[in-house]
Protein backbone atom coordinates (compact mmCIF):
# COMPACT_ATOMS: atom_id res chain seq x y z
CA UNK A 1 0.00 0.00 0.00
CA UNK A 2 2.84 2.66 1.16
CA UNK A 3 4.54 1.58 -1.92
CA UNK A 4 2.03 1.83 -4.48
CA UNK A 5 1.19 6.06 -2.94
CA UNK A 6 5.19 6.32 -3.18
CA UNK A 7 4.59 5.54 -7.00
CA UNK A 8 1.68 7.07 -7.62
CA UNK A 9 3.14 10.25 -5.66
CA UNK A 10 6.55 10.24 -7.79
CA UNK A 11 4.35 9.87 -10.77
CA UNK A 12 1.92 12.70 -10.33
CA UNK A 13 4.79 15.01 -9.61
CA UNK A 14 6.96 13.58 -12.54
CA UNK A 15 4.15 14.94 -14.32
CA UNK A 16 3.66 17.94 -12.75
CA UNK A 17 7.14 18.88 -13.54
CA UNK A 18 6.29 17.77 -17.24
CA UNK A 19 3.63 19.90 -17.62
CA UNK A 20 5.06 23.57 -16.45
CA UNK A 21 8.14 22.87 -18.62
CA UNK A 22 5.94 22.74 -21.37
CA UNK A 23 3.51 25.89 -20.41
CA UNK A 24 6.37 27.93 -18.42
CA UNK A 25 7.52 29.30 -22.22
CA UNK A 26 4.47 29.97 -23.87
CA UNK A 27 2.96 31.66 -20.66
CA UNK A 28 6.21 33.81 -20.39
CA UNK A 29 5.54 34.54 -24.00
CA UNK A 30 1.99 35.58 -23.97
CA UNK A 31 2.54 37.64 -20.54
CA UNK A 32 5.32 39.63 -22.96
CA UNK A 33 2.75 39.92 -25.85
CA UNK A 34 0.65 41.40 -22.83
CA UNK A 35 2.76 43.82 -22.00
CA UNK A 36 3.94 45.11 -25.15
CA UNK A 37 0.15 45.49 -26.16
CA UNK A 38 -0.32 47.49 -23.19
CA UNK A 39 2.64 50.02 -24.12
CA UNK A 40 1.32 50.49 -27.46
CA UNK A 41 -2.57 51.07 -25.92
CA UNK A 42 -1.33 53.35 -23.52
CA UNK A 43 1.85 55.33 -24.51
CA UNK A 44 1.77 58.15 -26.91
CA UNK A 45 2.38 57.50 -30.67
CA UNK A 46 6.37 56.69 -30.50
CA UNK A 47 9.06 55.73 -33.20
CA UNK A 48 11.73 54.19 -31.26
CA UNK A 49 11.98 51.33 -29.19
CA UNK A 50 10.43 51.93 -25.81
CA UNK A 51 11.81 48.27 -24.16
CA UNK A 52 14.76 48.87 -24.96
CA UNK A 53 15.19 52.23 -23.54
CA UNK A 54 13.42 51.18 -20.26
CA UNK A 55 13.94 52.91 -17.19
CA UNK A 56 13.34 51.38 -13.68
CA UNK A 57 13.11 53.09 -10.39
CA UNK A 58 11.99 51.86 -6.91
CA UNK A 59 8.58 53.67 -5.07
CA UNK A 60 8.62 52.41 -1.13
CA UNK A 61 10.54 49.38 -2.22
CA UNK A 62 8.29 48.66 -5.00
CA UNK A 63 9.62 48.50 -8.61
CA UNK A 64 8.23 51.14 -11.33
CA UNK A 65 9.29 50.82 -14.81
CA UNK A 66 9.41 53.59 -17.43
CA UNK A 67 9.01 52.62 -21.17
CA UNK A 68 9.77 56.18 -22.30
CA UNK A 69 7.95 57.14 -25.98
CA UNK A 70 9.87 59.39 -28.27
CA UNK A 71 9.38 60.69 -31.35
CA UNK A 72 12.27 62.06 -33.91
CA UNK A 73 14.48 62.05 -31.19
CA UNK A 74 12.09 63.93 -28.93
CA UNK A 75 10.02 62.93 -25.42
CA UNK A 76 6.30 62.57 -26.25
CA UNK A 77 5.40 60.88 -22.40
CA UNK A 78 5.54 57.09 -21.62
CA UNK A 79 4.00 53.86 -20.74
CA UNK A 80 4.82 53.18 -17.01
CA UNK A 81 4.60 49.60 -14.81
CA UNK A 82 3.59 49.51 -11.27
CA UNK A 83 1.54 47.27 -9.20
CA UNK A 84 0.43 47.44 -5.36
CA UNK A 85 -0.29 44.81 -2.69
CA UNK A 86 -2.77 46.68 -1.22
CA UNK A 87 -5.66 45.80 -3.41
CA UNK A 88 -8.46 44.31 -1.34
CA UNK A 89 -7.47 40.45 -2.75
CA UNK A 90 -3.63 41.36 -2.95
CA UNK A 91 -1.65 42.68 -6.06
CA UNK A 92 -2.74 44.58 -8.38
CA UNK A 93 -0.79 45.60 -11.73
CA UNK A 94 -1.23 48.37 -13.97
CA UNK A 95 0.50 49.88 -16.82
CA UNK A 96 -0.22 53.84 -17.30
CA UNK A 97 0.09 56.02 -20.09
CA UNK A 98 1.42 59.61 -19.71
CA UNK A 99 1.17 62.22 -21.88
CA UNK A 100 4.17 64.82 -21.73
CA UNK A 101 2.94 67.26 -19.58
CA UNK A 102 1.91 64.03 -17.28
CA UNK A 103 -1.43 63.74 -18.05
CA UNK A 104 -3.09 60.49 -17.84
CA UNK A 105 -3.68 58.93 -21.29
CA UNK A 106 -4.98 56.03 -21.05
CA UNK A 107 -3.93 52.45 -18.56
CA UNK A 108 -4.30 48.77 -18.56
CA UNK A 109 -4.94 46.47 -15.60
CA UNK A 110 -3.01 43.74 -16.62
CA UNK A 111 -3.47 41.58 -13.48
CA UNK A 112 -5.92 41.57 -9.74
CA UNK A 113 -7.60 39.11 -8.45
CA UNK A 114 -10.13 41.85 -6.61
CA UNK A 115 -13.72 40.88 -6.09
CA UNK A 116 -15.61 40.25 -9.06
CA UNK A 117 -18.18 42.98 -9.93
CA UNK A 118 -16.62 45.45 -7.55
CA UNK A 119 -12.47 45.94 -7.38
CA UNK A 120 -12.21 44.14 -10.34
CA UNK A 121 -14.63 46.58 -11.98
CA UNK A 122 -11.65 48.99 -12.23
CA UNK A 123 -10.80 48.04 -15.99
CA UNK A 124 -13.51 50.44 -16.99
CA UNK A 125 -14.34 52.34 -14.26
CA UNK A 126 -11.78 54.71 -14.00
CA UNK A 127 -12.77 55.37 -17.58
CA UNK A 128 -15.91 55.80 -17.41
CA UNK A 129 -16.98 59.97 -17.69
CA UNK A 130 -19.64 59.60 -15.06
CA UNK A 131 -19.28 62.43 -12.01
CA UNK A 132 -15.54 62.03 -11.28
CA UNK A 133 -14.38 58.64 -12.16
CA UNK A 134 -12.03 59.15 -14.69
CA UNK A 135 -8.51 59.80 -14.93
CA UNK A 136 -8.34 60.07 -18.24
CA UNK A 137 -7.10 63.46 -18.88
CA UNK A 138 -6.20 64.13 -15.90
CA UNK A 139 -2.96 64.76 -14.03
CA UNK A 140 -1.57 63.29 -10.73
CA UNK A 141 0.51 66.89 -10.30
CA UNK A 142 -2.93 69.31 -10.41
CA UNK A 143 -5.47 67.14 -9.26
CA UNK A 144 -5.21 64.79 -6.25
CA UNK A 145 -5.52 61.06 -7.20
CA UNK A 146 -7.64 60.22 -3.68
CA UNK A 147 -11.18 58.30 -3.26
CA UNK A 148 -13.24 61.37 -2.86
CA UNK A 149 -13.87 60.31 1.06
CA UNK A 150 -10.59 60.84 1.85
CA UNK A 151 -10.62 64.37 2.79
CA UNK A 152 -7.75 64.86 4.33
CA UNK A 153 -6.10 64.33 1.45
CA UNK A 154 -8.80 66.38 -1.25
CA UNK A 155 -9.50 63.31 -2.98
CA UNK A 156 -10.66 64.33 -6.14
CA UNK A 157 -11.79 60.44 -7.85
CA UNK A 158 -14.82 58.66 -6.95
CA UNK A 159 -14.20 55.45 -5.77
CA UNK A 160 -15.72 51.78 -7.19
CA UNK A 161 -19.30 51.68 -5.58
CA UNK A 162 -18.32 49.15 -2.51
CA UNK A 163 -15.19 49.21 -3.52
CA UNK A 164 -12.83 51.77 -1.80
CA UNK A 165 -9.96 49.83 -0.79
CA UNK A 166 -9.40 48.39 -4.46
CA UNK A 167 -9.83 51.81 -5.92
CA UNK A 168 -7.24 53.10 -3.51
CA UNK A 169 -4.72 50.59 -4.48
CA UNK A 170 -5.88 51.56 -8.27
CA UNK A 171 -5.04 55.27 -7.53
CA UNK A 172 -2.26 54.02 -5.38
CA UNK A 173 -0.24 52.76 -8.54
CA UNK A 174 -1.00 56.08 -10.24
CA UNK A 175 0.27 58.48 -8.09
CA UNK A 176 3.83 56.70 -7.93
CA UNK A 177 3.69 55.99 -11.83
CA UNK A 178 3.25 59.63 -11.91
CA UNK A 179 6.22 60.17 -9.40
CA UNK A 180 8.50 57.45 -11.21
CA UNK A 181 7.87 59.05 -14.71
CA UNK A 182 8.71 62.62 -13.44
CA UNK A 183 11.61 61.35 -12.09
CA UNK A 184 12.71 59.54 -16.00
CA UNK A 185 11.53 62.91 -17.16
CA UNK A 186 14.13 65.18 -14.95
CA UNK A 187 17.13 62.63 -15.85
CA UNK A 188 16.09 63.54 -19.37
CA UNK A 189 16.11 67.42 -18.50
CA UNK A 190 12.11 67.44 -18.71
CA UNK A 191 10.50 69.40 -16.26
CA UNK A 192 7.22 67.78 -16.05
CA UNK A 193 5.54 69.55 -12.89
CA UNK A 194 6.04 72.70 -14.69
CA UNK A 195 4.60 71.67 -17.43
CA UNK A 196 1.94 70.24 -15.54
CA UNK A 197 0.94 73.71 -13.99
CA UNK A 198 0.75 75.59 -17.40
CA UNK A 199 -1.61 73.23 -19.22
CA UNK A 200 -4.08 73.17 -16.22
CA UNK A 201 -3.81 76.97 -16.16
CA UNK A 202 -4.63 77.18 -20.09
CA UNK A 203 -7.34 75.11 -20.15
CA UNK A 204 -8.92 76.29 -16.24
CA UNK A 205 -7.58 79.52 -15.66
CA UNK A 206 -6.27 78.82 -12.50
CA UNK A 207 -1.99 78.28 -11.66
CA UNK A 208 -3.03 76.48 -8.93
CA UNK A 209 -2.13 72.64 -8.35
CA UNK A 210 -3.47 69.86 -5.75
CA UNK A 211 -0.63 69.56 -2.69
CA UNK A 212 -0.31 65.47 -3.40
CA UNK A 213 -0.31 64.08 -0.05
CA UNK A 214 0.06 59.96 0.76
CA UNK A 215 -2.35 57.56 1.80
CA UNK A 216 -1.70 56.06 4.79
CA UNK A 217 -2.12 52.46 3.62
CA UNK A 218 -4.42 51.53 6.31
CA UNK A 219 -6.73 49.28 5.68
CA UNK A 220 -10.30 49.33 7.10
CA UNK A 221 -10.60 45.33 6.51
CA UNK A 222 -13.71 46.21 4.42
CA UNK A 223 -14.81 47.06 0.99
CA UNK A 224 -17.05 50.50 1.11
Amino acid sequence: MILSLGIITAVAGALLGVVYAATKEPIAIMQKEQQVNAIRQVAPPFDNDPEADVWTTQVDGTDFTVYPAFKDGKLQGAAVMGSSMNGFSGEVKVMCGFDLDGTVRNYEVLSQAETPGLGAKMQMWFRDPTGARSVIGKNPGTTPFYVTKDKASNGQIDAITAATISSRAFLEILRRAYDSYVKYAESKGVTVGDAAAQTEASAKGDASSGASQQWDGEKTGEQK
